[in-house]
């Protein structure tokens, strides 16, 4: 086949890069190097014959809130709310629990009723305008308007909170245990140092996104959501390859190409411009994770039973215990307690052949450190007799993700370092960061804004470039 355009990566931005491409009426060729499409979205049977695990992306709230996966309007693809959307054991008193309705987890926190609605509550209010102005960063006209001048308001308002950090939020706007550790518990998703700038705001997000959308999985496993666009693109007369590395942009003959790759990847691919070549090789790359799966014989034995309904479980304590481990990752230390996330997805989905689990903790970048030992033992803290339960596990360190996906480098799943730096150089300054100084040549990885997570912006703000 002739392309129009080839889309190297069919991570969520490669993907829906090609769909927006296909769908303008370009003929699109996706390219995969692994064996299976879809990046973080994909799933295998890693622990046990006929037990479905995701081998990234599981929680996939931002996919709901992304003007471009609402855009795609994809069939066959069914998503599924926990009970609970997410819940934050603690060692001496009830689990800290975020239900989709706000009031209800409000009235969870006693104390912090109050600063929870003032904080969370208040960004959930404005809804998906607020999550589409984050997700949509300004660019050139016309291709990003600005926004009304109601929601432009509102946006800074909660930026004033946003660009605290999580530490500051937390110790200022909440008084009790339960709602300090309930803001850390969200802000660790950012992989930064609690006391850094900005990591307030990834909390805030995530947590107003439980409540505006919920925190849902795709009902079979996320390689559902990734197989589901694939066979999109191909009745749109695509065509995807898997098995398929590029190596060089030498290979690739198309007027457009757009790559889901990390600066790190481009730079080995293309012969560049030497200063932006420099400035893409001073992209730094975050904290790696450890990750590992479980199958289980029976549900997590929770201390607090109500934890059994939730989707995603943050271990780690306190904001206190939390924050000191979030500081070891990024100096490059191992905690000793680390902060774990943990997926049940059994609490959603029970077609996925068993009680499976999986959880992560973070560790510095291209770490070799087997974090087995100390996972499970905060699992033990919060679960007493959680390693009974274990029938079969699977574990996977930064180089054994980065082997199945170059783009984690060194175990890093946010595509680089979330600073504030980052925040507006990814992975360069530039009003058009998709845009790299080949012709016609495309980057729409988690390295480009609005950064990590399964929401396809990349791909989408990269595919209205190329078709402008």
């Amino acid at each position: 086949m002739r392309a129009d355009a080839v889309v190297v990566g069919s991570g969520p931005n490669g993907l829906v890069a090609a769909l927006a491409l296909a769908r303008a009426g370009r003929k699109v060729l996706l390219l995969e190097a692994a064996e299976r499409f879809g990046g973080a979205l994909a799933s295998a049977e890693l622990t046990l014959p006929g037990r479905v695990h995701d081998l990234g992306a599981t929680v996939l709230a931002m996919a709901l809130a992304s003007p471009a996966f609402r855009e795609l309007r994809l069939p066959g693809v069914e998503f599924a709310h926990p009970p609970v959307a997410a819940a934050h054991p603690l060692d001496d008193r009830p689990a800290v629990l975020v239900h989709r309705d706000v009031s209800r987890t409000a009235e969870g926190l006693g104390g912090d009723a109050g600063a929870w609605l003032a904080t969370v509550g208040a960004a959930a209010r404005v809804g998906l305008p607020l999550m589409e102005f984050l997700l949509k960063p300004l660019g050139p006209w016309p291709l990003w308007p600005p926004p009304r001048p109601v929601t432009l308001a509102r946006a800074a308002r909660f930026g004033l909170a946003a660009a605290l950090p999580a530490t500051t939020l937390a110790r200022s706007a909440f008084r009790t245990v339960e709602g300090r550790a309930v803001v850390a518990g969200m802000a660790a998703h950012s992989m930064l140092d609690l006391r850094s700038p900005i990591s307030a705001g990834y909390g805030l997000v995530l947590a107003a996104l439980a409540h505006v959308v919920g925190w849902p999985l795709v009902r079979g496993g996320s390689q559902r959501l990734a197989d589901a666009m694939v066979a999109e693109l191909r009745s749109l007369g695509g065509e995807a390859v898997s098995g398929h590395r590029v190596r060089r942009l030498e290979e690739l003959d198309a007027p457009t190409v757009v790559l889901d790759v990390t600066p790190r990847q481009f730079a080995a691919m293309a012969d560049l411009p030497p200063a932006y070549r420099r400035r893409l090789l001073r992209y730094r790359y975050g904290p790696g994770v450890f990750k590992l799966d479980w199958a289980l014989d029976g549900p997590v034995p929770w201390r607090d039973p109500a934890v059994a309904g939730a989707g995603t479980v943050h271990l780690g304590g306190t904001l206190e215990e939390i924050a000191l481990s979030e500081a070891e990752a990024a100096a490059g230390r191992h905690s000793p307690r680390p902060y774990v996330l943990v997926v049940q997805p059994y609490a959603a989905d029970p077609t996925r052949g068993g009680h499976t689990l999986w959880a992560y903790c973070h560790v510095p970048n291209g770490s070799r450190l087997d974090m087995t030992g100390v996972i499970e033992a905060q699992l033990e803290r919060y679960a007493p007799g959680f390693r009974e339960r274990v029938l079969a596990r699977h574990a996977m360190g930064p180089a054994a993700l980065e082997a199945v996906n170059p783009n984690l480098v060194g175990g890093d799943i946010g595509g680089g370092l979330a600073s504030l730096g980052q925040f507006v150089r990814r992975p360069v300054w530039s009003p058009a960061p998709w845009r790299t100084p080949l012709p016609g040549v495309f980057l729409c990885s988690a390295s480009t804004p609005p950064g990590a997570g399964v929401h396809g912006m990349g791909g989408w703000q990269a595919a209205r470039l190329a078709l402008r």
